[in-house]
């Protein structure tokens, strides 16, 4: 029995409802840089002195941040690399992306896969067959290429009918290499702050770290690539 269609809006309702909410409090001025320039001393104190604790509220502001899809997720990852370390940091940034990911994958499949489906022409019906048959490596693409909004990225395969667990699986392994890289730069935050400067968030984009991503991204396509050659030495 197909549910309600209310039913059916009500995750995707709550998750624009927190995005809305957060912008029109502009609460955006208590989680920013300058904020943790103010008080990184203390926070820092804090955290060692409730580690375990200081880990179970940042996982879960991180998930909430990706599900709302807040403009403040830039600053979650770095800021994980300075209150934990650069190991525990990205270990815990690349849960919190995958879950509020998650949240927001369910959300969209659950109000929009069938309203998105029955405008569909016939050309979005081929484009979505043939991302089914490789949805993995096509996610995985798009996470390692940090062009691509996540927030974005995030939708598009609920829309294509991708299944969550190769959903939540390539999420997992594609936000890998960037955790790794913000949550370095955030171990440093420390030393910046004390010199009064500001991190390169847009540090992904120099080629020196660029590169070895886009490399990786191609690598993602190589199954898609071998699945068509072989297809094509198949038929008749």
């Amino acid at each position: 029995m197909t549910s309600p269609l209310w039913r059916r809006l009500a995750p995707a309702a709550v998750l624009l409802a927190g995005l809305a909410l957060f912008l029109l409090l502009d609460l955006e001025r208590y989680l920013s840089f300058e904020m943790l320039s103010r008080h990184h001393a203390v926070l820092g104190a804090w955290v060692a002195n409730h580690a375990a604790l200081a880990g179970l509220l940042y996982l879960a502001a991180y998930i909430l941040v990706v599900a709302f899809s807040l403009p403040i997720a830039i600053l979650m990852t770095p800021l994980g690399g300075f209150l934990f370390g650069v190991t525990v940091g990205t270990a815990l940034s690349v849960i919190g992306a995958t879950l509020g990911a998650a949240a927001v994958f369910l959300a969209a499949r659950t109000a929009f896969y069938d309203l998105f489906h029955a405008r569909a022409g016939a050309t979005l019906k081929r484009l979505e067959d043939g991302f089914r048959r490789d949805s993995f490596s096509y996610l995985l693409f798009l996470r390692l290429v940090p062009a691509f909004p996540f927030w974005l990225v995030n939708i598009v395969p609920a829309l294509l009918g991708m299944k969550l667990a190769p959903y939540v699986l390539a999420t997992a392994i594609g936000v890998v290499p960037g955790a790794v890289v913000y949550s370095s730069l955030g171990a440093g935050l420390g030393s910046l702050i004390e010199r009064g400067e500001r991190p390169n968030f847009a540090i992904v984009f120099d080629w020196e770290i660029l590169l070895p991503l886009l490399g990786l991204a191609i690598l993602a396509l190589v199954p898609v690539l071998y699945t068509r050659l072989r297809g094509g030495k198949a038929s008749p």
